[in-house]
């Protein structure tokens, strides 16, 4: 096998609980992530030289600092292959927008790499290395919908509803580390038990302060509320609302004047779904 090309999804928080604040800054968190089947693609030409290529060049971010090739070369490193690839993105997950497209692309470039490199590690041992890239590259190593805790990576399973969704995307990036740092930002929400039924009940304690800061994203939200419990992602732009149809989707999304699309969420990462071909 020389080639490999996987769909690198984007997530959904569907709900966003703080619940503290540790010592080394980091915070501790509650949420659950569903996959929706808006992604990235990638494609993986094997090389023989070692060398690790992307193209193409993404005009918001150098190559050696984009978590592709950081992935790649981590990988390379740790399992000290000699083995190389020419890496392709065609890009349509938004940057700053929540939807996790960079952890997802890393995540992707460790499970695509784990077979075109022969190296047979568990996915286990490939979220622990994801890990070291980002709080949410395990979610998308695993490929299942979950509750999760910590700072995101300690992960349980869930089955859940996979509706239809509209997800509006207003015309601003939003960086993590501004959120995060933001000294209004809530850090106090009592922690709630294991539940698929909190994406019903929670929030996203992020939404007020990216708000604050980004009326168009507080515009949007308003708007998409009188449509059902539309909520923030992540601490990202985007903001998203369940339906009962696709049908009631396109609907909804042809009144917005913000842009958007409307997806499906799933509980088996479509990344995943795609690597069963090149594992048969």
């Amino acid at each position: 096998m020389t080639t490999i090309t996987l769909p690198s999804p984007a997530k959904l928080n569907l709900f966003l609980h703080i619940t503290g604040q540790r010592a080394d800054g980091y915070h501790n968190l509650q949420t659950i992530f569903q996959f929706v089947d808006y992604a990235d693609t990638l494609t993986f030409t094997l090389r023989e030289d070692g060398m690790i290529t992307l193209s193409p060049a993404l005009a918001d971010i150098a190559s050696q600092d984009n978590l592709i090739v950081k992935a790649a070369r981590l990988l390379q490193q740790q399992s000290q292959s000699h083995l190389g690839v020419d890496i392709h993105l065609n890009k349509i997950i938004p940057m700053g927008a929540g939807l996790g497209g960079g952890s997802s692309n890393a995540a992707t470039t460790l499970l695509a790499l784990n077979i075109l490199w022969n190296l047979h590690w568990p996915n286990e041992k490939l979220a622990q290395l994801g890990l070291s890239l980002g709080a949410d590259v395990p979610i998308f190593v695993y490929g299942r919908a979950a509750w999760a805790e910590g700072v995101g990576e300690a992960l349980t399973p869930l089955e859940l509803p996979e509706p239809v969704y509209v997800v509006l995307k207003p015309d601003c990036k939003i960086g993590t580390r501004e959120i995060f740092t933001h000294p209004a930002l809530t850090r106090n929400t009592p922690p709630i038990t294991v539940s698929p039924h909190a994406a019903q009940h929670g929030q996203n304690d992020c939404e007020a302060i990216v708000s604050e800061l980004y009326p168009p994203v507080q515009n949007a939200l308003l708007w998409l509320k009188q449509f059902g419990n539309a909520k923030l992602t992540g601490t990202g732009c985007c903001v998203f609302v369940d339906c009962s149809s696709v049908e009631q989707a396109n609907k909804i999304l042809a009144k917005s004047t913000v842009d958007g699309f409307v997806t499906r969420g799933y509980n088996l990462s479509p990344a995943h779904k795609a690597l069963q071909k090149y594992l048969s």
